[in-house]
């Protein structure tokens, strides 16, 4: 079976899907507070993220390091909507970039947000280190939505 990166056709086609997300998310009232004016390097960020999360190339972890991805959450204190609308726009990016339709492909990639927006908000809240996330690392998402070493689980 091929990872979710083969399967969604590597590093080209996501970093499509992360554009397309990311002009949505600086056009969208809830979400745009969060990201200010936007940065030139942050889809090239999410594209490294998204990839290696889904079983591609590592250049996230080397590059940037997951440190990195807790420093630019803390403090930003994420709501419930913003969290919510996230998915939902990502969600609406998968279509617009023609990403794969397959039922089991947009479960696990749903899961994959989930999670993840989960693990941005507490850290966006956390005043100490105690109160972060547990995850230190980027997690391997599995067709399953599930990584075996993934703190506290997958919700």
């Amino acid at each position: 079976m091929p990872s979710l990166y083969e399967f969604a056709g590597g590093e080209a086609a996501l970093h499509r899907l992360e554009q397309i997300f990311y002009d949505s998310v600086l056009a969208d009232p809830v979400l745009q507070p969060l990201f200010g004016a936007g940065r030139a390097s942050h889809v090239d960020h999410l594209t490294a993220f998204t990839a290696e999360s889904f079983g591609g190339p590592d250049r996230f972890s080397r590059e940037l390091g997951f440190a990195h991805l807790i420093d630019v959450h803390r403090g930003l204190r994420i709501t419930d909507r913003q969290r919510e609308r996230f998915v939902e726009l990502y969600l609406a990016a998968l279509d617009a970039a023609d990403m794969p339709t397959d039922p089991d492909f947009r479960r696990a990639v749903r899961e994959h947000l989930e999670f993840g927006t989960r693990v941005a908000q507490q850290n966006s809240h956390a005043t100490t280190d105690d109160e972060l996330h547990p995850l230190r690392e980027v997690p391997r998402w599995t067709w399953r939505g599930d990584e075996e070493d993934l703190p506290g689980g997958s919700d």
